[in-house]
């Protein structure tokens, strides 16, 4: 009897869990293997560097990456209409509750903004997404633990100084040519 119930409450709290609620997670997964995509996951591995040159905290910011995802819409000029349709489901995404929007640059067909899900001290994962008209679209989710706004400008410091592991980012070749 008491088995029945576990399962029963656990198969509950599992169907809640999954929601069909459309995610940039989710856009992701429907995604990355399309025609016209490019996704990619970058490891914390592709920074390299010599961690007692950082400061206390850029090396707080550089433990709190976990990984990043990078999926990117190559325009061509035969698939405006896609770019649009597309475009249109990832800021439709975006302003659903679960993001809150950081900044926003720009706007019609250039443009790009900065969102997060969690709370400011402790913010789960950031979003970047810039599009372009004529080149695409990019969306990259950053996700790491116990991140916080000052966490990202350190990681850019980082980057600025770091030897990057470019073998991670070869996919990214092709966009270039």
């Amino acid at each position: 009897m008491k088995i029945t119930i576990f399962t029963t409450v656990f198969c509950s709290l599992l169907l809640m869990s999954c929601s069909n609620e459309p995610s940039i997670q989710k856009y992701f997964v429907e995604n990355s293997g399309k025609k016209d995509f490019i996704a990619l996951d970058v490891s914390p591995s592709i920074i390299n560097i010599d961690k007692t040159k950082l400061t206390p905290d850029q090396q707080t910011a550089l433990n709190s990456f976990e990984k990043m995802n990078v999926l990117i819409f190559k325009s061509n000029g035969k698939n405006d209409a896609q770019y649009q349709s597309e475009t249109q489901k990832v800021g439709s995404i975006l302003k659903d509750e679960t993001y809150q929007e950081l900044m926003k640059i720009g706007s019609g067909k250039d443009g790009a903004s900065v969102s997060f899900v969690g709370d400011e001290n402790d913010i789960d994962e950031f979003i970047f997404f810039a599009k372009n008209k004529d080149n695409g679209f990019a969306v990259v989710r950053i996700l790491g633990n116990d991140m916080n706004p000052n966490n990202i400008m350190n990681m850019i410091g980082i980057l600025q100084i770091a030897n990057v592991d470019m073998e991670q980012l070869k996919p990214l070749q092709g966009l270039l040519k």
